[in-house]
This record gives C-alpha cells, sequence and structure tokens, in this order.
C-alpha cells in the first residue's frame, strides 16, 4: 500500500492552465472590485460582524456604496490630490468604501495605526496635510478631536458608528453616503462628474500614503501609485491559486501594505473577504468562516503553535505521548524532500495525520489550502511543522516601498523551499550589492519618499534600484529556480568587542524554536560576547515545570515572579546549551536575561507588524543588558 503524508498530497502542482482572465481590464485600485462585478459578482464580497452576526455586501453593493461615498465627498470638497486619512483598530468593510471612493476621485488614502500616540498621528496627519479624516470610534475620535486644532488642514472627523453626543465636529460616514446617494438621484450631472474624475485618474498618479512604523525615527510617507500596487496585486494573483467560490479571512491591519495588496488580490479574483472580530476572536471566527485562505505574520503563527503545544502539555498518559509523537514527527522530517522520507517515516505521518493533524487543521477552519506569511523571518522549523500537518504556509519577502511583495514561495511548478522567502517575482529584478544587500528594480516599486527628496535618493539609485536594507543570498531549488534567503538587516548586524560580526536575525529565530522561548533579542554590540534578552512562553515553561516538579499550586501565577524563578532558569539555561550547538563558538549565547512580560506594538517594542524596535527595547531594558554583562570574568 502507497501512503503519503499531507504534504505530499498539498504539495502536487497546480495545472498549467491560466487561473485567472487576462488582466488588461485593472489599472487602477477602484479597477478591481470593478472586475470582481463583471466576472464574478457574489453575495459576500465582504461580511464584518454587527452584534454578533455577519454583515454581508454583495460586490454590487460594494460597487455602489463606494460611489455614494463618493459622491458624498465630493460635495463635502474632496477633489483630486486631497489626503483622507483613516484610523481602524479592527478591519471592517467601512475601510474599503473608504479607500474606493477616495481613489473614485483622484483623491489619496492615508491609512493610519490605531495604536499611535495622539502625538504620532499628529505629525502623520500635519505631514499628509489630511483634509477628511474617518475614524472607527469614540476612543479615536476623542484622540482626533484632542490634537486637532494643532491640525489647521483637517477640516472634519467622521466616525464607522454614530458619533458621541454634544459635539457637532464629529459626524458618521453615513451622512455623507446618503448626502452622496441624494446628489446621485436628484443630480444627474453628478454622475456624469463622478465618471469624469474617475475617467481622468492615471495609473501612476498617487493613490496611497503609507507610513512606515520603522524601527527608529520618525515614519516617512511612502507614495504609491495605482500601478505599483495594482501592478504587484496582478503579478501574486496566478500564484495564489484562488476560485470566487473561496473564502478568506483577513486579521492583520489593512493599513498595511501586506494585508492591503492581498484585498486587492481577493477583488480581483473574486474571493470573499471576511473581517474577523479581533485578534482574541480569530480562532473563533476561522471555524465559523472555514476560510481556504488567509496572511499571517510569523509572531501569530508562533503563538497558534505555542497553544497547540500547551493544549497538549495538559494532555496525560498515552494521548500526551502520542500529541508530542507527532510534534516531533512534524518538527523532524523535511516535508519537500519527500524522496528521502522513508516508508516507515510516511506510514507514521499518515498515522499522525488522522490523529493529531487533522484537529490542528479543524481549529483552522477545515478548508485552509494557503497561508501567506510575511513582515518577518519565519522559522524554518515553524514552517515544517505546519508542511508535514498538512497546512501550507508560504513565505514572502518585501518592503512598504515595494507594496510589498518582491519574492514569493507558491505552489506552481514546484516553487517553494522553506528557510527562503521564494523566487523572484514577475516583471522585478533583483540584484546583490557586494555587501549582500537586496536591490530590486519593478513596477511596484514607490514614487518616493512624501516630501523627503534627501531620503529618497538615500534608498532609490539612478537605475531606479530599491535599497532594501535587508541582507540576502539565492539558494538553488528544484528545477532550477533560485530562492532568495534572506540572512538578515544591513543595519541590525553588529559586532563584538573582539571584531566579531553577529547577524542577529538567524540566532533569535533559532532560539525561537525552543518551545519555551516566545521571543529573543541579541545583544553585545562591542561587548565581549553576544548574549540575550528572552520572553519565555509563559504557559508552556509553567506546564514544564509543573510537569517536572509536580507541584503546580506552588508555582506563581504573575509571569515576572514566573520568570525569576530558578528552575525556568535553568530549564531555559538548558535549551541555550542545546541551540548553542548549531553556532560557531563567537556566536554562542553566553548568558541571557529573562524578561517578565511580552513585547507588544501597543507597549512599544515591536511595530505594527511584529517587528522587534531594537533601539527601543535596548533603552527599556538597559539595566537589564548591564546586568547579564555585569560579571566581567564570564
Amino acid at each position: 500500500m502507497k501512503l503519503q503524508s499531507p504534504f505530499h498530497r498539498a504539495a502536487e502542482p497546480l495545472p498549467a492552465k491560466a487561473l485567472v482572465p487576462p488582466v488588461a481590464d485593472a489599472t487602477r485600485v477602484f479597477d478591481l472590485i470593478r472586475h470582481q462585478l463583471t466576472h464574478y459578482p457574489k453575495p459576500d464580497a465582504l461580511a464584518h460582524k454587527v452584534n454578533g452576526v455577519w454583515q454581508k455586501f454583495s460586490t454590487q453593493e460594494v460597487v455602489d456604496t463606494s460611489r455614494t461615498l463618493a459622491a458624498g465627498l465630493q460635495a463635502a470638497g474632496v477633489g483630486p490630490g486631497d489626503r483622507v486619512a483613516n484610523i481602524t483598530e479592527t478591519n471592517r468593510s467601512e475601510w474599503n468604501f473608504i479607500d474606493q471612493a477616495v481613489m473614485q476621485l483622484g483623491g489619496v488614502h492615508v491609512p493610519i495605526y490605531s495604536t499611535l500616540t495622539p502625538d504620532e498621528c499628529q505629525f502623520i496627519l500635519a505631514d499628509s496635510g489630511a483634509k477628511i479624516i474617518f475614524v472607527s470610534n469614540d476612543k479615536l475620535a476623542g484622540m482626533v478631536r484632542s490634537i486637532q486644532a494643532r491640525l489647521p488642514a483637517l477640516e472634519k472627523i467622521y466616525t464607522y458608528n454614530l458619533p458621541p453626543p454634544g459635539e457637532p465636529e464629529i459626524a458618521c460616514w453615513t451622512e455623507l453616503r446618503d448626502l452622496g446617494a441624494s446628489l446621485l438621484r436628484e443630480k444627474p450631472a453628478m454622475a456624469q462628474r463622478l465618471d469624469e474624475l474617475a475617467a481622468a485618474v492615471r495609473p501612476n498618479d498617487l493613490a496611497t500614503l503609507i507610513y512606515t512604523s520603522g524601527t527608529t525615527g520618525q515614519p516617512k510617507g511612502v507614495m504609491l501609485s495605482h500601478t505599483n500596487l495594482v501592478s504587484n496585486c496582478l503579478a501574486i494573483v496566478p500564484l495564489m491559486g484562488g476560485k470566487p467560490e473561496d473564502r478568506a479571512i483577513s486579521f492583520l491591519p489593512l493599513c498595511h501594505i501586506f494585508e492591503r495588496t492581498l484585498t486587492n488580490a481577493y477583488f480581483y479574483l473574486g474571493m470573499s473577504i471576511y473581517y474577523a472580530e479581533s485578534l482574541d476572536r480569530v480562532g473563533d471566527n476561522l471555524r465559523e468562516v472555514h476560510p481556504d485562505f488567509f496572511s499571517i505574520v510569523p509572531r501569530i503563527l508562533e503563538k497558534i503553535l505555542e497553544r497547540i503545544v500547551a493544549r497538549g502539555s495538559e494532555l496525560q498518559g498515552r494521548r500526551r505521548q502520542l500529541f508530542f509523537w507527532a510534534l516531533e514527527l512534524a518538527e523532524r522530517i523535511d516535508p519537500e524532500a519527500p524522496e528521502t522520507t522513508s516508508l516507515a517515516d510516511r506510514v507514521q505521518l499518515a498515522l499522525a495525520d488522522r490523529l493529531v493533524y487533522s484537529k490542528w487543521r479543524t481549529a483552522l477552519g477545515g478548508r485552509v489550502g494557503g497561508i501567506v506569511c510575511g513582515s518577518a523571518a519565519l522559522s524554518p522549523k515553524l514552517a515544517r511543522v505546519f508542511w508535514n500537518a498538512g497546512v501550507r504556509i508560504y513565505e514572502g519577502y518585501g518592503p512598504t516601498e515595494a507594496a510589498p511583495v518582491i519574492t514569493t514561495n507558491h505552489r506552481q511548478d514546484g516553487e517553494h523551499r522553506i528557510g527562503t522567502v521564494g523566487p523572484v517575482l514577475a516583471g522585478g529584478e533583483v540584484r546583490l550589492a557586494e555587501d549582500g544587500e537586496i536591490l530590486y528594480r519593478g513596477p511596484n516599486v514607490m514614487l518616493g519618499y512624501y516630501q523627503r527628496p534627501d531620503l529618497t535618493t538615500e534608498v532609490l539609485d539612478a537605475d531606479g534600484f530599491l535599497h532594501t536594507g535587508d541582507v540576502g543570498e539565492f539558494v538553488q531549488g528544484k528545477n532550477g529556480h533560485q530562492f532568495l534567503r534572506i540572512t538578515d538587516r544591513k543595519k541590525e548586524i553588529f559586532k563584538t568587542s573582539g571584531g566579531k560580526y553577529i547577524a542577529p536575525q538567524p540566532v533569535e529565530n533559532k532560539l525561537k524554536e525552543s518551545p519555551f522561548i516566545a521571543q529573543a533579542m541579541v545583544v553585545g554590540e562591542y561587548r565581549k560576547y553576544p548574549a540575550a534578552l528572552i520572553v519565555p512562553n509563559f504557559g508552556v515553561v509553567r506546564k514544564r515545570l509543573a510537569f517536572d516538579h509536580g507541584a503546580a499550586e506552588t508555582l506563581p501565577e504573575a509571569d515576572e515572579a514566573l520568570a525569576g524563578l530558578p528552575a525556568a532558569r535553568a530549564l531555559i539555561a538548558g535549551e541555550l546549551e542545546r541551540i548553542n550547538a548549531d553556532f560557531a563558538r563567537y556566536a554562542k549565547i553566553k548568558n541571557f536575561f529573562l524578561l517578565g512580560r511580552e513585547w507588544t506594538a501597543d507597549t512599544g517594542e515591536l511595530t505594527f507588524t511584529q517587528k522587534l524596535k531594537r533601539r527601543e527595547i535596548a533603552r527599556k531594558f538597559a539595566a537589564e543588558i548591564e546586568s547579564i554583562y555585569a560579571d566581567a570574568g564570564r
């Protein structure tokens, strides 16, 4: 009997036939939803929950609502080149209505993260010169009101919901929509004017300003044109394999270019988009929606596996043994080398799939055919686990300045390789500088940084190549394909006092492969040796200590107290000893400090795409870093 793992079944190449119709009918962002209306009109183009019930919008409703809102905005004075800002705490359909409406007028959409401080929001609103802002709730409306007096260009605040009483300066977005609907009914010339404005929008016109969160310094406004956005969308569409009957679930911020570009691709492919209620509710929403596709960042994927492992740790006896046998199997076997997988391992994978992995897939909705992962480095071990469990993780790469995809793994013709970010997209070109920096040229490269020609010339050279600041190398794959591997951030590589260069990302990724380590940052610039700040995976550590010592009730409830236990330090020290065996002597982590809380974007240690803000972490935990090196004799 011939047995195959779930990966082997999932990895069959797609047929060579075209996956989508010709793409010549979309040159501006708002053409993408019109393409869906022409080819795949559907009853649930967009959906989000209202009072616990899914509110669905058909393709026709999305197009009509965007048009009436555009009419209302035009009557409110928004025209070509005007900037309209938007802040939402969770993804909602209104975000897309605003995006489509603003661009139809030739305006510029400025999405802003909801977790920014008032001062940071003030900087973006002032720098962009936003004329109108939409916010998703009263709290955000109050925050904007508190800084409005210092923003002379900002004329009006609109909320997604009914505004708070006694605030005449704030209105609900539906007022604009209803105004527009009334004007279109009563004034035929308004429809003609909207058509003229939309027709006047050229592909190379500025479509959006995205202010990068960055790891240091003030944010920069990345200017992206319709061509930048649409070309990138259409380049990834054939690689996704999506079908009009498919569903996607969305929970990464729409204000980030990664999720926004995928949204554009979903529109073009005719896929339904369901917005999760919140990150805390993603698990429940996955089981409700049964998505075929979604995007993720490595930290959230790590958390999913951490929760799976935590539940496995609660099992007893044979069930516990079975769980960890299946986990070890998924970690060990290379899913991309079926020719080296023994018959015994294939039999075990099939059994593990029936008994264990199938439950993991059910927790993800039971139908997911692909997860695209980006924005930060993905651990190869983490990818192997999910691939062997029948969940395909396709890692891609690119900065906001490239709208954003430069390379991506995908399922056509075996063009995927774990540990890489895939081959270069069609239409783009990658060169590696002498120092390994990745240089990219393509139709998706930004127009420049808004009002900062000095910074623009630092990253865009005379030949049109974007200097990404990332360091990489090409590796050979199957069928002669070249895959890009990111080795580090150019500015993050540091030198020890002994003159040795340390690339922290590979070390950090290896540390995070331990089930007991949630987050890590390598330190040691101009120090005697590299060390690490480590955030334990508190739930797994707590269960392990309770299992080892048989005294769960004696463990402290507070994470900070748990991190201070000698037993917790001994557990992590053992993990470091095992992991250090893979590093050169000069790169071994020789000491560490256990922190008592997780790093988050809300507390300022991570960017909104979950990258480490190294300078901020080093500043906040300067005392802890000093304590690592206090013993000069180490």
